[in-house]
């Protein structure tokens, strides 16, 4: 039998991409369906109210008298107030700042829920009284709370930082501190279950200590809820200014806000109903595509999910 020379050919590679967990996240949220058109409408509105004034350049609060109360036209799309002003230049004013108020009252708030309750699940002895604390701002009634402590701070703070930043730094702080009760009690219950597992005991028989293991073993692995926490939080936020606004507690008249334009053209409503149309609507939007893609973050982080 004579010898041949055998080529072994190399293994074939596999055809299908290497697969990874944000890939996979991606792959979820894209089939949520009112996750991605929430995604799309969220970065529409950011991107208008920051990029719309460099093209639409009229200023929100210039005074027009001869151009009052008129409804949207090709000059005013989204017409024009009481006192003449541009209300889609006011509109996209005030949606930076609304949106600025979401977004700093969120971190505040996720901030102190996520301390309070990772230490409410980590360690045992703190668990009680944090959770008594969490319950009692629970039961606060939160408007009336927050009615009177900008009632009690709002002179001070508009004397010690101006009408406009020392407003923001209240509302900022009113919402921030009265919302970070859910979660807390979010991230305690994963904590919770976190703890449990067997890679944290074994970091705990190498001698890691508390702080390294809850900085590198529990607070990557409740990260999702912090993350749904966000999405949410922020519609919350958006909501309680709007709502402090239209009662007239929030920003000054000449410093617009969506809640504040909506205060400003409920008198006025018959006359030209646009006027709480659009700033309504902007709301509304915010909100709605805000909670949709906390839906979809939601789902994309489930591990169940994941797994399939």
């Amino acid at each position: 039998m004579t010898e041949a020379t055998l080529s072994v050919a190399p293994p074939a590679k596999a055809s299908t991409p290497a697969r990874s967990a944000m890939n996979d996240m991606w792959r979820q949220f894209r089939a949520h369906r009112g996750g991605v058109v929430g995604l799309c409408v969220f970065v529409f509105i950011v991107l208008a109210v920051y990029v719309g004034p460099y093209i639409h350049t009229v200023a929100p609060n210039l005074i027009n008298i001869r151009a009052k109360n008129q409804w949207p036209s090709w000059a005013h799309p989204f017409g024009t107030d009481n006192l003449g002003k541009d209300m889609l230049a006011q509109v996209l004013a005030g949606g930076r700042i609304s949106l600025a108020v979401g977004f700093t009252a969120m971190s505040l708030a996720l901030v102190l829920g996520t301390i309070v309750g990772v230490l409410s699940g980590y360690f045992r002895r703190l668990d009680g009284p944090l959770m008594r604390l969490t319950d009692l701002f629970l039961a606060l009634p939160l408007l009336p709370l927050l009615l009177v402590i900008i009632m009690l701070f709002r002179d001070t703070l508009r004397a010690a930082f101006g009408p406009e930043s020392g407003i923001f730094l209240l509302v900022v702080f009113v919402i921030g501190i009265t919302s970070w009760m859910h979660t807390a009690r979010i991230v305690r219950g994963n904590v919770l279950a976190v703890k449990s597992q067997e890679f944290i005991l074994a970091a705990r028989s190498s001698g890691m200590r508390e702080h390294r293991i809850i900085v590198r073993h529990i607070l990557p692995n409740v990260l999702s809820s912090i993350m749904v926490s966000a999405t949410l939080g922020i519609a919350s936020a958006i909501i309680t200014e709007s709502a402090l606004s239209f009662l007239g507690l929030g920003f000054p008249s000449d410093f617009p806000t969506w809640g504040r334009l909506l205060f400003d053209g409920a008198n006025f409503l018959q006359l030209t109903p646009s006027r709480v149309l659009w700033p309504g609507l902007a709301i509304s939007l915010t909100v709605l595509s805000v909670n949709y893609i906390g839906d979809a973050i939601r789902d994309a982080l489930d591990p169940r999910t994941l797994r399939r």
